[in-house]
């Protein structure tokens, strides 16, 4: 019904050829087109509808770039979404491994808070992604693991990405034990990849071609990359240092 209402209203929008703000659209009218799309946005969200998401953020981009006294309409009536949209975008990016055009958005979002003598720090809603990317960055994976959880997300919106970040979490871990271990014990790995089951494990090690034999994932060696017992200790200490809270199952493992 919701989705229903939401054409209905678009299409009066169009009519009123709104979909664009225009310096002789009325303030009411641009704020029932800015609410309109910013509607749109989260429920795209919350249907798990990326690309549809994508198009109302970059159509809400043209609303955004005006001035409150654009709107002149009462304080209440004026809150806007921004900022949790904004947020949900750069989490999307950030999903996507987009780097650049997250920090691209960030940079801009930077420069236009620094105009107005204000930082970023304050936003649960912007400073949530960026805090994700950093721990990304730095590998502290477990950090990240946590700010999925319900209680660490600052909307309902966010948590629907909790599943796509940890499966990039998975990745990352899963590329780095690769490189660090000729073989790891089931039962480690399902701690180590975030995982709920060893049945679960042994899927996604079929998934990613690794052999699962005797209790223990093998992951196949590369021909071109035979390693010192040096050079694979050097590179354990590494998985070990960017998976904080696994770092104890990790040195059993080794």
């Amino acid at each position: 019904k919701i989705t229903s209402l939401l054409s209905s209203a678009k299409r009066e929008l169009l009519t009123l050829d709104a979909l664009l703000p225009r310096p002789t659209t009325p303030s009411p009218v641009l704020l029932l087109a800015r609410q309109t799309l910013e509607t749109g946005a989260l429920l795209s969200i919350r249907l798990q509808q990326p690309d549809a998401f994508t198009r109302y953020y970059q159509q809400l981009l043209p609303f955004y770039e005006l001035p409150n006294s654009s709107y002149q309409t009462s304080t209440n009536d004026l809150k806007s979404q921004r900022s949790k949209v904004t947020g949900l975008y750069l989490l999307l990016l950030l999903t996507k491994g987009d780097y650049a055009g997250f920090h691209t958005v960030l940079e801009g979002l930077e420069v236009e808070q620094a105009g107005k003598g204000k930082g970023l720090e304050g936003d649960e809603f912007i400073s949530y992604p960026v805090k994700l990317e950093r721990w990304l960055m730095e590998g502290s994976y477990d950090r990240v693991w946590a700010a999925t959880k319900r209680d660490g997300v600052p909307s309902e919106e966010f948590g629907v990405f909790s599943e796509v970040l940890i499966g990039t979490i998975r990745d990352e871990i899963a590329s780095c034990s690769e490189k660090a271990y000729p073989s790891l014990p089931i039962a480690n790995a399902k701690n180590l990849l975030f995982l709920e089951s060893e049945g679960s494990v042994v899927s996604f090690a079929h998934g990613r071609g690794w052999v699962v034999k005797d209790g223990r994932i093998y992951f196949p060696q590369q021909q071109d990359d035979m390693r010192t017992e040096k050079e694979i200790l050097v590179a354990s200490g590494q998985v070990i240092e960017n998976t904080i809270g696994y770092a104890r199952e990790l040195e059993t493992i080794v």
